[in-house]
């Protein structure tokens, strides 16, 4: 009966305790309203009529509808809470990738680039509310996916990213503007990039600090990631005669004062990732960094129960002035 029900006066219940009071009020009463007579045989006034011994059931209506009203006070009520969620501070994603050769370098499982794109693709689960968009660099730079809140998209774009759609390079100074581009015209609070290289900048027309200056100018924070081992890696060195790659140890080359400087100047930060795992972590820091507020507003229904408690004492009530003035009449 009172399930999922709760009492918005539930204080009222104290007065519960006036009911025993009332039963030992009764007892009191219906012993001092007994006359007694002391008879040898009492067999002459046995006459098998029970309406006697019904008459406390008078009393015991009482309780009950007394009962009833007080739990009326103290108004069960069911609750129906509905939310809905409104972003009050969205932010804007351009993630810069690197497609490089040197991106299937096989230092980190099972490469640098298969690697990062099961990274980004859990981070971009974790961005609901954010819009987020896609640059594919090498040698040249281009737009996977402009920014967009669906996230479908999104991730179906990040796994077709893969090497050999550009010349062959890395123009960090490229992959930087192409994704300022983006968000230029961006009206969120917050615009941010995450650009990833695995090398030095050696492509391009546009420099990385003329970029970082477009970026600073429009307001657009730049986190830069470092993405490979420390020392030497098994990376792509030659063509084999069936266009395959073939594997050599190199040594790992990342141009780290750049992307310190790049960060500096646009007030985000420098990270190194030497294996899946620091890429993990890199991601899942930037996420926290950058968070996204979101207001929450929650709807109260209440639906009052108190009524039936009502009708179900003023019954009891009629029935129990009905019954004493008709089949108790003659023995109250």
């Amino acid at each position: 009966m009172f399930t999922g029900v709760e009492f918005a006066n539930p204080q009222f219940f104290w007065l519960l305790l006036l009911l025993p009071v009332a039963v030992l009020w009764y007892i009191f009463k219906r012993n001092e309203e007994t006359a007694s007579l002391r008879i040898s045989n009492t067999s002459g006034f046995s006459s098998g009529d029970l309406l006697p011994k019904l008459k406390p059931m008078l009393f015991v209506l009482r309780l009950i509808a007394l009962t009833a009203i007080i739990t009326a006070m103290a108004r069960p009520q069911t609750e129906d809470v509905s939310s809905r969620t409104k972003t009050t501070r969205g932010i804007d994603i351009v993630m810069a990738i690197d497609v490089s050769s040197s991106m299937l370098a096989r230092d980190l499982k099972p490469n640098r680039l298969s690697a990062l794109k099961s990274v980004a693709a859990d981070f971009i689960k974790q961005r609901p509310n954010d819009r987020i968009g896609l640059v594919a660099y090498a040698g040249e730079s281009y737009t996977k996916t402009p920014i967009t809140s669906d996230k479908s998209i999104v991730l179906g774009a990040l796994r077709e990213i893969t090497y050999g759609d550009l010349e062959d390079g890395t123009a960090i100074g490229m992959g930087l503007a192409t994704s300022v581009n983006r968000l230029k015209e961006s009206k969120a609070k917050s615009k941010v990039i995450i650009l990833l290289t695995d090398g030095v900048n050696n492509s391009g027309f546009i420099e990385p600090l003329t970029a970082a200056d477009l970026a600073l100018e429009y307001d657009i924070k730049t986190y830069t990631i470092g993405l490979g081992t420390n020392g030497n890696a098994l990376s792509p060195i030659a063509y084999n005669a069936d266009g395959s790659f073939r594997y050599g140890m190199r040594q790992v080359e990342i141009d780290e004062d750049l992307l310190k400087e790049i960060s500096r100047l646009t007030g985000g930060e420098y990270f190194r990732a030497t294996d899946n795992e620091k890429l993990e972590e890199i991601y899942s820091e930037i996420n926290q960094f950058e968070k996204t507020e979101i207001e929450e507003f929650k709807y109260y229904k209440y639906d009052e129960r108190f009524r039936p408690w009502v009708l179900l004492a003023g019954f009891l009530i009629l029935l129990e002035w009905f019954l004493r003035h008709t089949i108790f009449r003659s023995f109250i």
